[in-house]
């Protein structure tokens, strides 16, 4: 009921509702849980559970989604106060842009990896040494989470020779190594990793554009 509730409050006054939502703690916790909780996922699941070492388009991506949460949790410590709110949008919309680039950047070499015609000049720009932003050195303080040990395009699981895989992670890792790699659905070889993480920047892109547009326009209303 409450869901209805909110969807037709949205529909009689989309700016007011989308203001008092951006002033709740709600929406910037769904964001930094969301971002958050795709990186545990990468981590804990595909690296090492099934055994996709992160290359390092994969790395800088994983970066961006916790510059997401970071400005997520900033902003929901108060979502009414103007300074954390600045702060986290600034942080999130970083986070958003940086990822969809990463993600295009990513794609491209996808494509290039698996192109029949093997346009391997696409690969170009794959290193195992990353650099973040402001010289970070994130690969020597978390190297597990932020050094990457894969090769960009190819993101099929690479089992040790000396792992003996359980029955649910052996079915896992056939499924992969099928497709060619991780796909949204890998039987029909859609929306590969790049695709779908650029999905998830562009969708949060655009509601944190919603947001500040509504922002904009109500201090202009109290302005007026």
């Amino acid at each position: 009921m409450a869901l209805k509730g909110d969807w037709e409050a949205l529909c009689a006054s989309p700016v007011d509702t989308l203001f008092k939502w951006q002033n709740q703690r709600f929406l910037w916790l769904l964001m930094a849980a969301a971002a958050g909780g795709l990186v545990f996922i990468a981590h804990a699941f595909f690296q090492n559970y099934l055994y996709m070492p992160p290359c390092e388009h994969c790395v800088y991506i994983r970066f961006a989604m916790l510059v997401m949460a970071a400005g997520g949790l900033i902003a929901a410590i108060n979502p009414k106060n103007i300074v954390l709110k600045l702060i986290g949008c600034l942080l999130a919309f970083y986070g958003a842009i940086a990822g969809i680039l990463y993600s295009l950047t990513l794609n491209k070499i996808h494509y290039a990896v698996h192109n029949p015609a093997g346009d391997f000049f696409g690969v170009q720009g794959c290193s195992t040494e990353p650099r973040y932003p402001l010289d970070l050195p994130l690969a020597k303080w978390w190297p597990e989470w932020f050094k990457p040990t894969g090769d960009c395009g190819y993101d099929a699981p690479i089992v040790p020779a000396n792992v003996t895989l359980n029955s649910l992670q052996q079915w896992f890792v056939d499924m992969y190594t099928a497709s060619g790699g991780w796909y949204l659905i890998p039987s029909l070889k859609f929306m590969n990793m790049a695709q779908a993480c650029f999905l998830a920047f562009g969708t949060t892109l655009a509601v944190l554009i919603a947001m500040v547009v509504v922002w904009s326009i109500k201090a202009a209303r109290a302005n007026l």
